[in-house]
């Protein structure tokens, strides 16, 4: 779930940072570009672990701040497939589920990973939809709670929720996103529960 990265970087460092320590001034600006980012194909920065060296501080012309090569290790969050996470409900909707693990919300479940047989209660109007019926309206605007269904009796899915990762991706950058769709996601976990 967490690794360590080791990462190589031209950083120019601010003339403003030249009155800390430079291991200080560097260790900052490292924190400000890559704290809680998505790297593609590494995952979500956690923190900067350590600096392993600083090379540099050569000015270009034309340019007031140094730049130094600097090679650090990033604490980084990506799941790995099969893995067996615990997280806590966000939203429910038609679609599946949308969780959280305290740090990182992009966590989804999609209806048809959810435990069988199941259904769905919208929050208004009350309506049962099951997970194999498809529904005419918007499935993206239906809110409401998912039940699963097990030996004649209904169990709410809510709270903390046991999950198996089935898929890490980091979809590309989209260029222009409609009004109406889900915010942008760099990176997006995918798993079916436990």
């Amino acid at each position: 779930m967490f690794y360590l990265s080791k990462i190589e970087h031209e950083l120019p460092l601010p003339p403003s940072r030249l009155v800390l320590p430079i291991r200080e001034a560097i260790h900052m600006e490292l924190e400000k570009l890559f704290l809680d980012k998505v790297i593609a194909n590494l995952g979500l920065c956690i923190s900067v672990y350590d600096i392993r060296s600083i090379d540099g501080g050569f000015i270009f012309p034309g340019d007031g701040a140094p730049t130094y090569t600097v090679v650090f290790n990033l604490i980084m969050f990506r799941p790995f497939e099969k893995e067996i996470i615990t997280a806590r409900l966000l939203s429910s909707d038609a679609d599946g589920l949308r969780l959280t693990i305290g740090f990182y919300d992009d966590i989804y479940i999609p209806a048809s990973r959810l435990p069988d047989p199941n259904h769905f209660v919208e929050t208004e109007p009350k309506k049962r939809v099951s997970s194999g019926q498809e529904s005419t309206a918007n499935p993206s605007s239906k809110k409401g709670m998912w039940y699963w269904d097990y030996d004649e009796q209904e169990y709410p899915i809510t709270d903390v929720i046991k999950f198996r990762v089935t898929n890490v991706s980091y979809p590309q950058i989209p260029v222009e996103q409609p009004k109406e769709s889900k915010p942008f996601a760099p990176m997006l976990v995918s798993m079916m529960m436990v």
